[in-house]
């Protein structure tokens, strides 16, 4: 039987691998270090209640203190919600450069970043490392390109290692087991338009969800300064099973700041295939939306995750005219990220603030290897 769609599959009865793998994000579009973070998240989930723990650490070359980034919010909520699962360590200046800007600063900085990730790689105490803008640093030539590779490759086998930024060396492409390229869309009506706050994630690679995960943390970490106004509301459509790949991260965005964090499923337990929609379906997409629809007129909440909305769309289980219509009319202040694959795009793209397309250069499942719980799932 010839099937056209898209479908979620759920990971409950998934064989589970054990050796970690390489996983590179990189591409000139938003949400690369945000992807990383969403893997982060989904791993200490899994580690919050276990005797051994899930420990991470996430080292941040090139953002030496002094100066924002788009991540330091959801760094800081992951470091009050799991003080004892994460550390962090950044390098580097304050400022950007070229490479004909380099300083011997800029080579010490790079080289006791890396000092400290080969240390904690050989040091079995962590499940994942990230990199975070490695690939910047191997670009512009401040670390040994060699000396890296041959640390990756020699990594302990159950380690997970994320590498983040633009410019990788094809070297580390040529090791790598995941490679998702971001790349980004332009529309100039959301900028005519004066229309801020919708982000929109989509296309076959790795990092869509995992990245609304990253941006779920940024909202909270912006929040638990201040006050209870950064609400987050998860809303995710075509997912009314078990075992999906956001169940711990969420679970644990919950346990730690159940005051802040919303979360809702819609559909049935099954893939849905275009030509095949039931009844239940039409009806379980549209409970979505009215949640959802409810939330976005409501001004409660800063953020709102609408994961798997575009594949729901595609598969005319909703009506594109309404979100339109609702999007247009969101407060000002309402952070809104959508996610999910489509082979139409809906109207709605033509409104987003940013639209990256995820790429999928690389990925372990096409050599046959099994997913990971607390990474894949």
């Amino acid at each position: 039987m010839s099937r056209t769609g898209i479908g979620i599959r759920t990971a409950v009865e998934r064989s589970e691998r054990i050796t970690g793998q390489i996983h590179v994000y990189d591409g000139a579009g938003k949400g690369k270090s945000q992807a990383a973070l969403g893997v982060v998240l989904r791993s200490i989930g899994l580690g919050i209640n276990s005797d051994t723990g899930s420990r991470v650490l996430l080292l941040r070359f090139l953002k030496g203190p002094g100066r924002p980034y788009d991540e330091d919010a959801a760094i800081e909520a992951l470091q009050r919600g799991f003080p004892h699962l994460i550390d962090q360590v950044r390098t580097g200046r304050s400022s950007f450069f070229a490479r004909d800007e380099v300083t011997r600063f800029d080579a010490d900085e790079a080289q006791r970043g890396w000092d400290v990730a080969k240390g904690a790689i050989a040091s079995d105490l962590y499940s994942v490392v990230v990199l975070d803008e490695l690939n910047p640093v191997l670009d512009l030539g401040l670390l040994a390109i060699d000396e890296v590779i041959k640390t990756l490759k020699n990594k302990p086998e159950n380690l997970e290692i994320i590498v983040t930024g633009r410019g990788t060396p094809q070297a580390l492409l040529d090791i790598a087991d995941l490679h998702s390229e971001s790349v980004p869309h332009d529309h100039p009506a959301s900028r005519q338009q004066g229309i801020e706050g919708i982000e929109i994630y989509t296309g076959a690679g790795k990092g869509k969800s995992t990245n609304a995960l990253g941006k779920a943390l940024q909202a909270i970490g912006r929040g638990i300064s201040t006050d209870k106004s950064h609400r987050v509301l998860i809303m995710q459509w075509l997912k009314g099973g078990s075992g999906y790949t956001e169940d711990a991260a969420i679970a644990a965005l919950k346990q730690s700041y159940p005051a802040l964090v919303d979360h809702h499923r819609c559909g049935r337990d099954a893939i849905v295939w275009r030509g095949q929609q039931e009844i239940a379906d039409y009806v379980e997409a549209e409970r979505g939306w009215e949640i959802a629809r409810a939330a976005l007129a409501s001004g409660l909440y800063k953020t709102i995750i609408m994961d798997e909305l575009n594949p729901t769309v595609d598969l005319e289980l909703l009506q594109v005219e309404p979100i339109v219509d609702a999007l247009l009319r969101k407060p000002r202040d309402t952070e809104v990220i959508i996610t999910g694959r489509c082979l139409n795009q809906p109207a709605y793209f033509d409104i987003a603030s940013v639209h990256s397309e995820m790429i999928c250069h690389k990925h372990y499942c096409e050599k046959g290897v099994d997913l990971k719980r607390g990474v894949d799932f």
